[in-house]
């Protein structure tokens, strides 16, 4: 796993382009990293599920207001179908408003500052977006 922070410029062209201005769900699969480490080198004696807390309380604070629900959040206990155990510690299933809403927060500064938590909690992660509840398979 690679934690890559920022989806590619094709990925965030690709999102726009399915926006239809309902809203949509992001899937996130975490893993996090055993001790969290700083980009900046600052001593830490925070786990990486500590720093990630601290970066899911600024997510809060920054997206709630904008009408961002967590639907979702907990850690994984085992699978039932298929091979892969160990492979992520947590899962969270967000809404937001519309693709716009998120587009929109990449580019916030406070939510850009509170990133460095996400990054040095996580060792990797995946992000999926989803259809709005109730849309068809």
């Amino acid at each position: 796993m690679i934690n890559v922070l920022q989806p590619t410029g094709e990925q965030v062209r690709a999102f726009r382009d399915r926006q239809t201005g309902e809203p949509i769900a992001m899937l996130n699969l975490l893993k996090f990293k055993e001790k969290a480490i700083y980009e900046d080198g600052r001593s830490s004696e925070l786990t990486g599920l500590e720093a990630y807390q601290l970066y899911a309380n600024a997510f809060h604070e920054i997206m709630e207001p904008r009408g961002v629900r967590v639907l979702y959040s907990g850690g994984v206990r085992g699978l039932l179908i298929g091979e892969g155990d160990g492979l992520w510690d947590s899962v969270a299933l967000i809404e937001y408003p519309s693709t716009e809403v998120m587009l929109n927060m990449l580019r916030d500064e406070d939510y850009q500052h509170a990133q460095q938590h996400r990054a040095a909690g996580l060792e990797g992660q995946l992000l999926i977006e989803c259809g709005a509840a109730g849309s068809t398979f």
